[in-house]
């Protein structure tokens, strides 16, 4: 095999391996659902829902129904969280 085609059967296999790894986190994303309320300050996952920050541990207070986090799809609710927004505080934060 001469130095193109083992450039080309590199580049194949780099391509592969990056759809596979792609195809697998779309999966494990599938499998998680954003919870609001659940977050502790300094611990969500993204943006605010009000617009106050626009990054991931960017949350000042506990619970705070604006910030989520992904949980595991169909938990959200069973640990106290909501699966919309809310203003104000979780008043029944998970245990």
């Amino acid at each position: 095999m001469n130095a193109k085609n083992l450039t080309v059967a590199a580049a194949l296999v780099g391509a592969v391996s990056i759809a596979g790894g792609t195809v697998s986190m779309q999966a494990h994303a599938d499998e998680m659902e954003k919870c609001w309320g659940v977050a502790l300050a300094g611990e969500n996952d993204c943006a605010n829902a009000a617009g106050t920050h626009s990054c991931a541990g960017q949350s000042t207070v506990d619970y705070h129904g604006g910030d989520w986090k992904l949980v595991p799809a169909g938990t959200c609710e069973e640990i106290g969280g909501s699966l919309e927004s809310f203003d104000g505080v979780n008043p029944n934060p998970p245990a």
